[in-house]
């Protein structure tokens, strides 16, 4: 195996996996299962991107009761069987290849940071055969800000690659908020996909591409 000397932190839901209408679909029926019936899914609104965080939110506005992270691994394992009865989640054209090419034929480390709960994107990753190291896979558990859970994937990979510090760290995304999120760490960023195409235009990122194929 090549000598990893960069790091490129992988966001997940359709960046690697067209997998965003399950995540949702699961994520918001698991909401209403646990009493959580007035969400607010303009996703865009919130502080943070995250499940746990918007999680909180919608608790804390719909319980009346201080939300606590105790509470993620009950919902995180309703979550899961929500997004089992589900259609499998598949791979972005051209993202296995890529993944499997960075592990195999360059001096680029991988890690993984996500919105997401661990076991739901853990699930969206072996459906899309996408290759991980489940160490490396970083979620929204135990932290409510992208910033840290990109902070503590690069902490991971440093340590599983035995790396003090990586010459360069670039994170892959396709929203404004994994822009947002490099930004703010100092790290390169690479947006991916139209959908947000117009919002990474309005805030000038520096380098987008269309899909995996053209990279």
């Amino acid at each position: 195996m090549p000598k990893k000397k960069n790091l490129i932190v992988f966001d997940i839901d359709d960046t690697l996996t067209k997998s965003e209408f399950q995540h949702q679909l699961a994520y918001v029926n698991t909401m209403k299962h646990f009493g959580i019936t007035e969400i607010n899914t303009n996703w865009k609104t919130y502080k943070h991107h995250t499940d746990s965080y918007i999680l909180s939110k919608n608790y804390e506005a719909n319980l009346a009761l201080p939300f606590e992270f105790s509470f993620i691994p009950e919902f995180e394992t309703k979550m899961t069987e929500e997004l089992l009865k589900l259609k499998p989640t598949e791979a972005i054209a051209g993202a296995k290849a890529i993944v499997d090419f960075f592990i195999n034929d360059t001096n680029y480390a991988i890690t993984f940071a996500t919105g997401s709960l661990l076991q739901p994107a853990l699930i969206k990753l072996k459906q899309a055969g996408i290759t991980y190291n489940k160490d490396l896979v970083v979620s929204s558990n135990t932290i409510f800000e992208r910033e840290g859970i990109v902070q503590e994937a690069i902490t991971r990979a440093k340590q599983v690659y035995n790396v003090k510090a990586f010459d360069s760290i670039i994170s892959i995304g396709d929203g404004l908020w994994d822009l947002t999120t490099a930004r703010n760490l100092g790290i390169h960023f690479i947006g991916i996909g139209t959908k947000n195409l117009e919002d990474f235009k309005n805030n000038n990122c520096k380098v987008h591409i269309k899909d995996w194929i053209n990279l």
